[in-house]
């Protein structure tokens, strides 16, 4: 049951280009609705709903971690094969969760991978609570579900018993979806047709439970949600991307992206900017740097990430440090070979050392394999 998804997801990450046949691209004019887009996008080849956030248990002396849920939709055929079967299916569901806990150092990580079939996973149409679900890892009941609750908030869960990691959370949006790009379309190079549809909530008021050691705690804090979709992400010539969500102590926040060349050249960049009052502002091509302060080299995969950045948006007047609060935050799948990346919580801090926000940063194809999460 997961040899084949794994095989078949292989040749997907492994792909670029236009959108193979069968799939639509996605396309300027989008008209969005909500929450009918908190839903799937059948007609697109892949796409994922995205948590990352920053917790800290009640009480004091309260422990500060970082969390990451993710569930991919990866389209392998535009429709399930004509099969009078179960199994018969047109996707996989995959999940990444992790936890970072910078005070004893750890970074755990787990991960699912399944065939989108009614007993191992699977995506709820219009009207369905459930956006997004996948079985447990073998060994632990239960499935890691997204779900939207009655008043628009999302509640998050995952379990993996064998790593001592669990995650049960409620996140309410403090404002409106943003649309990444115009309109939420997502250029990801200068050629046209390379593209998703792009939204996010960079402020969810989060609460509940969060294990990690196979210590539970009650937190509470501030989550980011990141959701694309589209047919086809990476233009030839390009390896990976730089992405910070960054929620500044002044109210506002800052989406960037930075797309690569193996050489490690940008070759492309997105950026936006929410202000204080809700007012979306995006970024153009020359408008922000994010220059790389230090690096750090990965004893399981050889990769080396940059690690700690000069982040400017001199027409905003940003000029901050970003640092990741535990160096060693990458998440090294198991089930998909060649998949590696780094994800963690990064700190903001003034010109005079002084806190200025907080957030998360995704660092990939850096690792030899070139394989990326989507």
């Amino acid at each position: 049951m997961r040899s084949e998804p794994a095989m078949l997801l292989l040749a997907l990450l492994a792909g670029s280009g236009p959108a193979p046949s069968g799939f639509a691209p996605a396309e300027p004019g989008h008209r969005w609705a909500f929450p009918r887009d908190h839903h799937l996008h059948p007609a697109l080849r892949n796409e994922w709903w995205y948590f990352t956030g920053t917790l800290a248990s009640a009480g004091p002396g309260g422990r500060s971690f970082g969390y990451q849920l993710t569930l991919f939709r990866a389209g392998l055929l535009p429709e399930p094969p004509a099969l009078d079967s179960a199994w018969a299916t047109g996707a996989a569901v995959m999940g990444h969760a992790a936890v970072t806990d910078p005070a004893s150092g750890e970074h755990v990580f787990s991960e699912v991978l399944w065939r989108a079939v009614p007993a191992l996973g699977g995506f709820g149409a219009v009207g369905d609570p459930t956006l997004a679900w996948a079985r447990a890892p073998p060994g632990t009941e239960g499935a890691w579900s997204v779900r939207l609750e009655e008043g628009g908030a999302f509640a998050l869960s995952m379990r993996d018993d064998a790593r001592g990691l669990a995650l049960d959370l409620r996140a309410r949006p403090e404002g409106p979806p943003v649309l990444q790009g115009p309109d939420g379309y997502s250029r990801k190079a200068p050629a046209p047709g390379f593209a998703t549809l792009y939204y996010s909530i960079p402020r969810l008021a989060t609460e509940g439970s969060l294990t990690v050691g196979g210590l539970t705690w009650a937190v509470r804090g501030t989550s980011w949600l990141d959701r694309e979709a589209g047919s086809s992400e990476l233009a030839p010539g390009l390896v990976g991307w730089d992405w910070w969500g960054l929620r500044l102590a002044d109210g506002r926040a800052l989406m960037l992206e930075a797309l690569r060349e193996a050489d490690g050249r940008v070759a492309w960049r997105t950026g936006t900017l929410v202000e204080r009052d809700g007012r979306v502002r995006l970024l153009g091509q020359g408008e922000w740097t994010a220059e790389p302060r230090g690096t750090w080299r990965s004893p399981r995969t050889g990769a080396v990430y940059p690690s700690g950045w000069r982040v400017a948006v001199p027409s905003a007047g940003v000029q901050v440090v970003v640092e990741p609060e535990l160096r060693s935050a990458e998440d090294v799948s198991r089930l998909v070979r060649g998949l590696a990346y780094w994800e963690g919580p990064v700190q903001v801090r003034a010109a005079d050392g002084s806190a200025a926000g907080e957030g998360y940063a995704e660092l990939t194809g850096y690792a030899a394999g070139g394989r990326l999460p989507l």
